[in-house]
């Protein structure tokens, strides 16, 4: 694994817990001679990360779109910066770059990256691996509605088993590293006669 893609907030959060978890994320990042692809802002967990990545020595990437540079302030400190036409073309590039993806908190724009990243994994458009950090419990209550979705069989069990999480930087990005992908049948369709649900 030569590089990953993080996507958090251009928030830093209530918790000083989330900037602590960015700075963890880059050294083992930086340790493990994994290059940063990233939002391209300089503000919030973005900035947090980049800037620790960088200080370590690190290599960063960072995809902006032009509408966003003023908003999200561009990072101009990196090893490189692409600014693109719009978020289609930012979130393709990021992937195309990123040889694993990993979401710190944040908000509606990395849950979007995210389940887009876990959606094409489902879907076999992509084999690597999908990571959450969930720091202080950040995202129990979405890993709890993912849960009622399973239950509700909305969801395959091995589908939401595709996401992987962690609360240690460290151990996510090992178990990133260790990823193999394991594709099943999308559908969960409903016998004939109103049976029980079946997975196809």
């Amino acid at each position: 694994m030569k590089s990953i893609c993080v996507y958090c907030g251009a928030a830093t959060g209530a918790s000083p817990a989330y900037a602590d978890a960015a700075r963890a994320l880059a050294k083992v990042l930086v340790d493990d001679n994994i290059a940063l692809v990233y939002g391209g802002g300089n503000v919030g967990l973005m900035g947090i990360i980049a800037d620790e990545v960088m200080r370590r020595g690190g290599d960063v990437t960072g995809v902006i779109p032009r509408a966003l540079l003023d908003q999200e302030v561009g990072h101009h400190g990196l090893s490189r910066l692409h600014i693109v036409k719009d978020m289609h073309e930012r979130k393709a590039m990021m992937a195309q770059l990123s040889d694993g993806f990993i979401a710190l908190p944040g908000g509606l724009g990395t849950l979007e990256e995210l389940f887009e990243m876990l959606t094409w994994s489902q879907l076999k458009l992509h084999d690597k691996p999908v990571g959450l950090l969930n720091i202080g419990g950040f995202y129990d209550g979405l890993l709890g509605f993912m849960a009622h979705q399973v239950s509700e069989n909305f969801l395959r069990p091995e589908h939401a088993a595709l996401l992987i999480v962690e609360s240690d930087p460290a151990l996510l990005l090992r178990r990133c590293e260790a990823f193999v992908p394991t594709h099943v049948a999308r559908w969960i369709s409903r016998l004939a006669m109103g049976d029980l649900d079946t997975l196809e």
